[in-house]
C-alpha cells in the first residue's frame, strides 16, 4: 500500500509510490522479532501508512462510542439509502452481513433498526430515532449537481427546478454549508457526506478539497468502474486513465486513495469509506456488475485503507429494478458473494482496524501489510495495469523465517530466499495471506 507521506503529489503518483519497510533496531532471536514494532515504528526508516486512528477515532463521538464504534471488533459495512419497515428487513440485511445503513427512508422505524442491533446515519431526524443513529448524513453528491461555490441556493434539488441562482452560478458549498447548519448541533454524533465526479475527477484540487475538510467527521467517493456508460471516457480526459485500464477493481481503490489524499491537504485525517455497487446502478448502463467484481472491488478498497464499506443497493437500469437489491430477487447471484466477503471483514476486523506498515512486496501488485496478535497479514491483489499470472513477493526481513498461510483458500506457501510467489487469475483476484514468527 503506497503511504500519503506527500501530499502534495498527485493521486496517481499515490497510487504506484512505494516506500521500502524496515525493520530498524529489531532482531530475530529464534523466529521471534524481539524488538516490539510499536518501539520500531518511531525508528527512522519504517514508516508507518497515515490514518484516522481506527477506532480511537469514535472515541470523540459519544453516540459511536457507546454504540461500539469504537471497539477494535467493529468494522463499519453499510448499505445506501434503504426503507426497515418490518423485522425481516433487519433480519435479511445483518445475514448479509451488514450493520449500518447511510440513509433511511423517512418511514423507516428505528426501533426496528435499534433492536436489531444495527447504526444509521440518515439525513435528518427519524421519528423515534436515539442510540443506533450514530452520525448524520449532510448530504450525497452536492459536488455534482451544484457545483463549487457559494452562489444562493433555492433549496431545490436536482429535478425540483432550478438548484443555483442566479442559474450559471455554482452553489455547492452554500448548499453543504445549509445542510450541515440544519443537523443537530454538538449531539455526540459524527457528520458525513458522499460526494462523486466532482470531486473525483471533474473539480480543481482546490475546489475538491474544500468539499471534503470543511463539513464532514468522515466520507466517501462513489465511482462505479464496472458498471458507469461514461466512466471510461471521463477517466481518460480527465485522470489519464486508458480504457483498457478503466474496468477494473484496482480503480475502487485508486477512488479511495484519491479521496484520502485530498483530505489529507488540510492535515485533519477523516475516516474514507468505500462505494461499490451490487447491481445495475445506471440507467443507461450496459451492464451489471458481476460478484466476483464486488469481493475484488471491496478488496481493493480495504488494500487502500477504506475504513468502511458501503454497497450501492439500488438497480435503475438492467432487467430486474430494484431498490434493496440485497434482499430482492434481483440480487440472487451476488448476495452469497456480498455475505461471504462480509464475513471475511467481521472476521478481519481486528487486523483491518490497525495502521498499516509500508512496503513494497511487487511494484506489479496492490498491498497492505498489517500486524496483530504476533501474526503479520498481507492483503494483495493486481495493481492497474499488471497482467495475470504468477508473482513474487518480498518479505521484510525480519518475517524471512515463517510459514505463509493462505486465508480462506486452505493452503500454505513455501518461503524462498526471502520471497514467496502466488498466481492472481484475474483482475479482481485477491489473496490475503498470514505470516506467524
Amino acid at each position: 500500500m503506497s503511504g500519503l507521506t506527500d501530499v502534495s503529489a498527485s493521486a496517481r503518483a499515490l497510487l504506484i509510490r512505494r516506500s521500502g519497510w524496515v525493520l530498524a533496531g529489531a532482531v530475530v532471536l529464534a523466529g521471534v522479532v524481539a524488538a516490539s514494532l510499536v518501539a520500531a515504528v518511531q525508528t527512522p526508516g519504517m514508516a508507518r501508512v497515515p490514518w484516522a486512528g481506527g477506532p480511537a477515532f469514535y472515541e470523540r463521538f459519544p453516540t459511536a462510542a457507546t454504540a461500539g464504534w469504537s471497539d477494535h471488533g467493529f468494522f463499519p459495512v453499510g448499505v445506501w439509502y434503504e426503507s426497515v419497515l418490518t423485522q425481516d428487513d433487519v433480519n435479511l440485511d445483518r445475514a448479509a452481513g451488514l450493520n449500518t445503513y447511510f440513509e433511511l427512508t423517512e418511514g423507516s422505524d428505528m426501533a426496528l433498526v435499534r433492536g436489531g442491533g444495527m447504526f444509521a446515519l440518515p439525513s435528518g431526524q427519524r421519528g423515534g430515532y436515539g442510540e443506533e443513529t450514530v452520525g448524520w448524513l449532510v448530504t450525497d453528491e452536492a459536488d455534482m449537481w451544484a457545483g463549487s461555490g457559494n452562489a444562493t441556493w433555492t433549496g431545490n434539488y436536482p429535478g425540483e427546478g432550478q438548484v443555483c441562482q442566479p442559474t450559471d452560478a455554482p452553489c455547492g458549498n452554500t448548499v453543504m454549508r445549509t445542510l450541515a447548519n440544519r443537523l443537530p448541533d454538538a449531539d455526540g454524533r459524527m457528520r458525513y457526506a458522499n460526494y462523486g465526479k466532482g470531486v473525483m475527477m471533474w473539480l480543481p484540487d482546490v475546489d475538491a478539497q474544500r468539499f471534503v475538510n470543511d463539513y464532514t467527521d468522515l466520507l466517501s467517493t462513489d465511482i462505479y468502474w464496472y458498471t458507469d456508460a461514461n466512466i471510461c471516457e471521463e477517466a481518460e480526459n480527465f485522470l489519464d486513465i486508458p480504457p483498457e485500464q478503466c474496468r477494473l477493481a484496482a480503480n475502487y481503490g485508486y477512488t479511495v486513495e484519491r479521496t484520502r489524499e485530498l483530505d489529507a491537504r488540510d492535515g485533519r485525517l477523516q475516516p474514507v469509506l468505500a462505494f461499490v455497487q451490487v447491481g445495475w446502478p445506471g440507467e443507461n448502463d450496459e451492464q451489471a456488475i458481476e460478484p466476483d467484481q464486488i469481493a475484488g472491488a471491496v478488496m481493493s478498497s480495504l488494500i487502500h485503507e477504506a475504513r468502511g464499506i458501503i454497497y450501492f443497493n439500488h438497480n435503475f437500469g438492467g432487467p430486474c429494478l430494484s431498490q434493496h437489491v440485497l434482499r430482492d430477487d434481483c440480487g440472487s447471484a451476488v448476495r452469497p458473494t456480498v455475505a461471504e466477503v462480509n464475513r471475511r471483514i467481521a472476521e478481519l476486523a481486528p487486523v483491518l482496524n490497525t495502521q498499516s506498515y509500508e512496503h513494497s512486496f511487487n511494484p506489479a501488485l496492490d498491498t497492505m501489510l498489517k500486524e496483530h496478535d504476533d501474526s503479520f497479514y498481507v492483503f494483495a491483489m493486481l495493481g492497474r495495469g499488471s497482467a495475470t499470472g504468477e508473482y513474487s513477493l518480498t518479505l521484510p526481513e525480519g518475517l524471512r523465517d515463517a510459514t505463509v498461510e493462505v486465508l480462506h483458500e486452505g493452503r500454505t506457501l513455501p518461503i524462498n530466499a526471502g520471497e514467496f510467489t502466488d498466481s492472481f487469475d484475474s483482475e479482481s483476484d485477491y489473496h490475503i495471506y498470514k505470516i506467524t514468527l
